[in-house]
């Protein structure tokens, strides 16, 4: 294998016979470059061996803080209205049109896709991932465009939260796995008169 020698503005491989000619071989890294990477390399080891690095925070969460007073969510609790939103898969690589997935990859939806809820009432949502192979999930999307709240769908599963809105208007929610099809909205209508 040739060994590098530097000619000129940026180095060049050329063939060296006899490393021990008398023509001198320049580094290409530089003394003060060599230093820079000990030094991070340093670093990283002793990072590495203290208890201060822990594993990345868990992506799936709830509303808290700004986001809660949008929308509240409990893992359970006393709802006043409730729904089942499914998983659909509308092209799969299993069966679906080839065509399909070949331009799109696999397609999926929520199904209903649209959802009325009243302010203030706490609603009952049932998501059902009707999937045996294919993991969802479900991120519900601040008029600001800011994730609200993130939590998985697992395959074959039921989860269920009781969500209360707390502001009128359209609220967005999508897969982010699987888009842009598997999204959706809420309407949050005006509290309902008793």
């Amino acid at each position: 294998m040739p060994l590098l020698e530097r000619r000129g503005k940026y180095p060049q491989a050329v063939p060296v016979n006899d490393p021990l000619q008398s023509r001198s071989i320049q580094p290409l890294i530089g003394a003060p470059s060599i230093v820079l990477i000990l030094i991070v390399l340093a670093r990283f080891a002793s990072a590495a061996g203290s208890s201060s690095i822990t594993k990345p925070a868990d992506p799936f969460f709830l509303p808290t803080g700004d986001a809660a007073k949008i929308v509240t969510v409990a893992r359970e609790g006393d709802a006043e209205a409730g729904i089942t939103v499914l998983t659909e898969a509308v092209a799969i690589k299993e069966r679906g049109p080839q065509p399909t997935i070949k331009k799109f990859g696999e397609v999926y939806a929520f199904s209903p896709n649209f959802i009325a809820v009243h302010r203030d009432q706490p609603t009952q949502i049932e998501f059902w991932n009707l999937q045996p192979d294919d993991e969802h999930d479900f991120a519900l999307v601040g008029p600001d465009l800011k994730i609200l709240m993130y939590v998985k769908l697992p395959p074959l599963k039921k989860t269920t939260y009781v969500f209360t809105f707390h502001r009128e208007g359209v609220i967005g929610f999508k897969c982010l796995r699987h888009q842009p099809a598997m999204s959706g909205q809420f309407l949050v209508l005006p509290p309902e008169t008793k």
